[in-house]
């Protein structure tokens, strides 16, 4: 039987990059022009069932804009969708991370500075977006597995 330090490649599934969240999870991103509605931008989230946009001037992160932006900056201030720019309302400078950021540093970032979704960064161009609803899976996963390697270790049946 091997010893408990052979579990433990099991339990660095927060240190491992995004990167390899994005292969689980896929690197859609959607994305808005700074000039375009709220409206558009809320109508885009709707169809594409996601909770925030990247805004791209010339394909460069330039903000991004989420349904609490909305919230907070529209309907709670009494303004039109219709008649108000993405730019008016987006979150700038955006925080971000890079591929190779591990996820326990996305979700510090993200319990930290209280946001719900972070771009993630390769040079210039954005490859994906995190939300914490993808860092909780993530974590639910990474238990799953532990507790079935664990599991397994207990029982005898670990891989020599």
């Amino acid at each position: 039987m091997q010893s408990a330090p052979a579990l433990q490649e099991y339990a660095t599934r927060f240190d491992e990059p995004v990167r390899s969240l994005l292969r689980t999870k896929g690197r859609n991103v959607w994305s808005i022009g700074p000039e375009d509605t709220v409206f558009q931008a809320i109508e885009l989230m709707s169809e594409k069932q996601v909770g925030c946009l990247v805004v791209l001037i010339g394909g460069q992160l330039a903000g991004i804009v989420s349904e609490r932006d909305y919230a907070r900056k529209v309907i709670l201030k009494g303004r039109s969708s219709q008649q108000t720019r993405v730019r008016e309302i987006m979150t700038t400078p955006a925080l971000f991370v890079t591929p190779e950021k591990t996820v326990a540093e996305s979700m510090r970032i993200m319990t930290n500075r209280r946001v719900r979704h972070l771009p993630v960064l390769e040079g210039d161009n954005v490859v994906g977006m995190l939300s914490i609803g993808d860092l909780v899976n993530w974590v639910i996963t990474s238990q799953q597995q532990t507790i079935k390697h664990l599991h397994n270790y207990i029982a005898g049946n670990y891989p020599a």
